[in-house]
């Protein structure tokens, strides 16, 4: 049930395989007392309740029928205080895009800017030890395809996100 002022998050849905292996990241290097969430692709970080029946519809047509899009980690990103890994997709960057146009209106500077895919795995750390991590896991590095599966709409009320609907790929 929507409450008053809960915003709405979209999210990428990672294949079984892709997820595991991005939360063990996660597990390993976010501190644990900030790890609430598992690992994930943030597309919008604030779309109003007010849009949840027509984001359910656009998320429905972006993924009925259609196949998944291809998409891979790319390499690392500093995030000063943490660690992500960049996630390159232009089929995903398209799909954002076009809800991007739907929801134009509606959305919050951060979503309205430029988009960088990426999935943290730690945050809120000291720069010096999110410069470590990155170094670290910078030396072994190999790009790998990862498996969109699908979409997911969140309310976000301060804690972990609550499922609102997922939207798979044919």
């Amino acid at each position: 049930m929507p409450s008053a002022g809960a915003p709405i998050i979209v999210s990428a849905v990672f294949g079984r395989q892709d997820q595991g292996w991005f939360d063990a990241q996660r597990a390993a290097h976010f501190p644990p007392e900030r790890n609430q969430l598992s690992a994930h692709l943030t597309l919008f970080h604030h779309l109003p309740p007010s849009a949840e029946a027509e984001l359910k519809h656009r998320l429905a047509q972006e993924t009925r029928g259609v196949r998944a899009p291809r998409a891979r980690i790319g390499g690392l990103m500093s995030l000063g205080r943490g660690v992500a890994y960049r996630i390159e997709s232009p089929d995903l960057v398209a799909i954002r895009h076009r809800l991007a146009d739907a929801f134009a209106g509606l959305l919050t500077p951060q979503d309205a800017g430029g988009w960088r895919p990426h999935v943290t795995i730690q945050n809120k750390v000291q720069p010096n030890v999110a410069k470590l991590l990155l170094t670290s896991l910078s030396r072994d590095f190999v790009p790998r395809e990862v498996e969109v599966a699908g979409l997911a709409a969140w309310w976000y009320r301060g804690g972990p996100w609550e499922n609102i609907s997922r939207h798979m790929f044919a």
